[in-house]
């Protein structure tokens, strides 16, 4: 027989407020390779949890209850959320203020040397140990693919950058059990084949010390390795069993949703025509503004940090109407790029760059340029994890407010639109619950609800359907041609995914890193 590694019977899911999964049973063998999935706030992530020890797994009763894990705690997740926590800790410990110069943070090598006798973040001024000289040579280090990002600030690393380096650093802690929540999510391709490699070359081996376990919004580019599946909904398991077996409930599941749809759609976009209309007193009004040619202008931008550029001779332009589609290799500077337009970036102010017919330092305030924008970021989804005491309905207003979280009293008004706009996103009856208690992907459909609730000028998505299981992925990308469409908003839209592009985005700004110049204008 087969070696259990864990077994779960007739046990509940929770947290110190509530009860998460009422009832699990559930075993893993040694020569198996899981896959865990499951639509957003059914239940995946509060399993996940559970095995990693922030969530408690307790026996439902006395006799026929039991939970058995070789694994103990020494378990490891990588996943969107713990790379956010990480961005969030970056965030705290910035001493940009107190010194002449931008804090660059940690760098990767600083980061992985803490699991290797190294300082830790609270003394992340202290000399390094002898081995951080030669975290290049390590098999680790280069079956990760960080080699090259091990000196950049853990803050200026794209989000997939900074996963593989978690990544890295649970190998080198020599956990036994590694949880990859999402991986390829915002991957691009040389990054997916780093990772799908680490996969194969770490699950294909049976007498692998390390074991993982592969967590998933969607049925997408499934390892070979993988031969069993886990399923959640409504908080409890809906499918447990072979990859066979779930391939063809999935193929049955899926027969019956083509039929249903383009009817679902057509419900979906009458109702979001309904709900437009009756929020329009709150909506931006201010619309194509008579004259105004440009919405950005970017001439000869240059960013950089220590010599080093992100962009160079970059030169610009975006007019109402006209949707770009932004791509690159991760860490190519698409981020930074939409960073200039939202004013997050500080080197707007030394580049010559145009917003709304204004050059960016010429007396503008930064609440006069978010007011005509709605932004979906993975910045702007750790600032909101930084104040997720606030309920879903004051986040759908602070949208209306440009502001992150709410500090004034909210309208009747206002109050009606968000619930409204909840309705139509699947959350009727959860306003009054904290943005902080939902899953990652519930909180990202709440983030881009937020951005487009105002009709902005622009609508800024970087990555939005990042952690969005298929049903939301379906709905977000029918709103944002809905929305595309209404000849008020225009997109720019970062995503490495070629199923999520849409078919408005006729314009293409395509970035490529050491290469002259660094970018192409692609015109469909």
């Amino acid at each position: 027989m087969a070696e259990t590694l864990i077994q779960i019977q007739n046990c509940r899911v929770e947290n110190e407020r509530e009860t998460l999964i009422q009832s699990l049973d559930w075993k893993m063998n040694a020569g198996e390779s899981w896959l865990v999935i499951g639509p957003n706030g059914g239940g995946k992530a509060d399993f996940v949890k559970a095995l990693s020890g922030s969530a408690r797994i307790v026996p439902n009763s006395e006799l026929g209850s039991m939970y058995l894990s070789l694994f103990e705690d020494s378990v490891d997740v990588v996943s969107l959320e713990v790379a956010a926590h990480l961005i969030e800790e970056e965030r705290m410990l910035d001493e940009s203020e107190y010194m002449d110069k931008i804090d660059e943070g940690r760098t990767g090598r600083r980061f992985i040397c803490e699991v290797l006798g190294g300082p830790d973040k609270k003394h992340r001024h202290q000399p390094l140990p002898p081995i951080a000289s030669r975290l290049e040579t390590l098999p680790e280090v280069k079956l990760c693919g960080v080699e090259h990002i091990l000196d950049r600030g853990l803050k200026f690393m794209s989000t997939g950058e900074i996963r593989r380096t978690l990544l890295c650093r649970a190998l080198l802690q020599h956990k036994k059990l590694l949880i990859l929540s999402d991986p390829f999510a915002g991957l691009d391709v040389q990054s997916r084949s780093i990772l799908l490699e680490f996969f194969q070359t770490i699950a294909g081996k049976k007498e692998s010390d390390v074991k993982i376990l592969l967590s998933m919004e969607r049925y997408t580019e499934i390892p070979d390795t993988i031969t069993n599946v886990l399923e959640f909904r409504d908080g409890a398991v809906s499918f447990c069993g072979t990859k066979a077996d779930y391939e063809k409930l999935l193929a049955s599941r899926e027969s019956m949703a083509a039929k249903s749809r383009e009817q679902e759609k057509s419900a979906f976009l009458s109702e979001l025509d309904d709900i437009s209309k009756e929020t329009k007193v709150l909506q931006n009004q201010s619309g194509k503004v008579a004259g105004e040619k440009t919405l950005v202008q970017m001439n000869n931008v240059n960013v950089g940090w220590d010599g080093k550029f992100v962009l160079k001779n970059l030169d610009w332009t975006v007019i109402p109407g006209e949707h770009w589609l932004i791509r690159g290799p991760n860490g190519s500077g698409k981020t930074t790029l939409l960073e200039l337009i939202t004013g997050d970036n500080h080197q707007v102010f030394c580049n010559d760059i145009w917003l709304f017919g204004s050059k960016r330092g010429s007396g503008e305030s930064i609440w006069d340029i978010k007011k005509q924008l709605g932004i979906v970021s993975y910045r702007l989804h750790v600032e909101y994890r930084m104040v997720g005491g606030t309920d879903l309905e004051g986040v759908i207003i602070s949208g209306f407010r440009d502001s992150i979280g709410l500090y004034e009293q909210r309208t009747d008004v206002e109050v009606a639109a968000a619930r409204k706009w909840l309705k139509l996103a699947g959350f009727e009856g959860r306003e009054k619950e904290s943005f902080g208690s939902l899953s990652y992907g519930e909180q990202r459909v709440i983030l881009i609800i937020r951005a487009a609730v105002k009709t902005p000028k622009i609508l800024i998505l970087d990555e939005p359907c990042h952690g969005l299981d298929e049903q939301y992925r379906v709905k977000i990308l029918d709103l944002l041609e809905k929305i595309a469409g209404t000849g008020t908003t225009t997109l720019l839209h970062i995503t490495h995914d070629p199923t999520e592009v849409l078919p408005c985005e006729k314009h293409i700004l395509e970035l490529h890193p050491g290469e002259e110049p660094m970018y192409r204008i692609i015109l469909l």
